[in-house]
């Protein structure tokens, strides 16, 4: 039988092993690497905020890194840059920009629009993920690498072909 206080003291050191497990599988960039991420994504800081849409509603929400990780491969990382704005994305409402870190250590601009991307489990030349952007409707475009951009694949719903409408 649990005594009143076992219980609290397991679920606690459940709840520290799983963040930090889920938080060793997330690279943290260094504030350089950032800076140069966010400037090779055509942002640039404005105050405190990095900005590539010059928005200044209150609805705005200013450049962030959401993700970090080696999506290819290569023992390099990349970096998924967002940005939310519907003055400068539209229904959307969103935009992207992927960067990746070379091998002399500067940083990329692989692909970037208007949407959400999603990385998917399908791949393109060189290992990279396909990207599936997201927006208003139900059909979604997916790029696709070919070894020098990512390019319109096919269209795709819930994983499923579809058609955009016109």
């Amino acid at each position: 039988m649990h005594t009143p206080m076992t219980m609290p003291r397991v679920v606690l050191a459940a709840m520290l092993l799983t963040s930090t497990a889920a938080g060793a599988a997330t690279p943290v960039l260094s504030a350089r690497d950032q800076g140069a991420a966010f400037r090779a994504a055509g942002f640039s800081l404005q105050g405190k905020q990095w900005r590539q849409c010059d928005d200044p509603s209150p609805a705005y929400v200013p450049g962030e890194i959401a993700e970090v990780r080696d999506l290819n491969g290569d023992g390099r990382p990349e970096a998924l840059i967002t940005e939310s704005s519907s003055a400068c994305y539209g229904h959307a409402g969103a935009g992207y920009a992927l960067v990746s870190r070379q091998a002399d250590g500067s940083w990329k601009k692989i692909s970037g629009g208007t949407g959400m991307a999603s990385f998917l489990s399908t791949r393109g030349k060189d290992g990279w993920p396909d990207i599936e952007v997201g927006g208003p409707g139900f059909c979604f475009p997916v790029e696709r690498w070919n070894g020098k951009a990512y390019v319109l694949q096919r269209h795709q719903y819930e994983g499923k072909a579809c058609r955009p409408g016109r």
